[in-house]
């Protein structure tokens, strides 16, 4: 009961997206196993922080990674905020309890030079497909969006006179971001081309050879295919677009609340870790040029 209620209200109020409602729900479930578990009489909203600490402890010792342990405590914690609020528990025991520490994972990016020549030298074929497929690449390296917002995007989205699109975020937050005259162009070619396939009155900006609109499932794999042309990355993947985006705009001494607005974050703290990635590559250039970088 605790728990559908809680999932009730990140999916109405707080509009959490269905992947992350999912998330919770199987975090929170395998805790309330754990409390059952120890003592049948005792309900989820009656753990304290003993037992917090024991299920940290067992997902640690089953080989669970830190990040993921780290996830689930903060989703525990969210969740006793909830109760507190509706007078459902009287403490949070999550919040007595810290996680294990965490590497700071930095994000996968493709180099200016890789992109450069994707988009500059390499042919993306001909007919409809290769027209799209060049639009699509373009769209996220250009903009930044996420592949839900580009697959959401309308034809309404997207202002030709003003150079923007109107992209709806995380959470039904919408924001206009802004893209160059390249983009314009492509974004023209493509229109014309996507008339040819579409019923009259199809809404979906980014569509099939068949007129439909496009799902995640296809743009990750039109992704994957055409980076494979200049990168050797592991993951190729239209998230990794988005953190060319951001890694090429910091690297060209782009304001950090800027990307920020950009990129739809919430948070400065999550657009931060893109400078940490360009000291990083700089580091790089460092080390293998100085003299004196090996001596030690």
């Amino acid at each position: 009961m605790f728990i559908d209620t809680f999932i009730g209200h990140l999916k109405n109020e707080k509009r959490y997206s269905q992947h992350t409602l999912r998330a919770y729900a199987n975090d929170l479930r395998a805790f309330e196993t754990f409390v059952a578990g120890l003592d049948g009489a005792l309900s989820i909203a009656e753990a304290d922080a003993d037992i917090v600490r024991l299920w940290v402890a067992g997902l640690m010792e089953n080989g669970a990674a830190p990040s993921s342990v780290c996830r689930r405590l903060s989703a525990l914690r969210s969740f006793f905020a909830f109760l507190r609020r509706e007078g459902d528990a009287e403490l949070n025991p999550a919040l007595a309890v810290r996680g294990p520490k965490c590497r700071r994972v930095l994000p996968a990016f493709i180099k200016e030079e890789e992109m450069d020549e994707l988009i500059d030298e390499i042919s993306f074929g001909t007919g409809f497909d290769a027209c799209r497929d060049r639009a699509v690449i373009l769209c996220f390296y250009e903009t930044g969006i996420r592949l839900s917002e580009l697959v959401g995007l309308d034809v309404g989205s997207l202002d030709l006179r003003s150079m923007c699109l109107k992209v709806l975020g995380k959470r039904n937050r919408e924001r206009v971001v802004p893209f160059v005259a390249e983009l314009k162009g492509e974004f023209e070619f493509y229109m014309a081309e996507r008339a040819k396939v579409v019923q009259p009155g199809e809404k979906a900006l980014f569509v099939t050879s068949k007129g439909e609109r496009v799902t995640q499932s296809q743009v990750y794999r039109i992704v994957k295919k055409r980076l494979a042309r200049v990168s050797t990355l592991e993951k190729r993947s239209p998230h990794v677009l988005r953190h060319s985006f951001a890694t090429a705009m910091l690297n060209n001494e782009a304001e950090l609340l800027a990307v920020k607005e950009l990129l739809g974050h919430k948070r400065l703290s999550t657009t931060e870790i893109y400078t940490h990635l360009t000291f990083e590559e700089l580091k790089r250039f460092y080390d293998k040029a100085h003299p004196r970088a090996g001596s030690n």
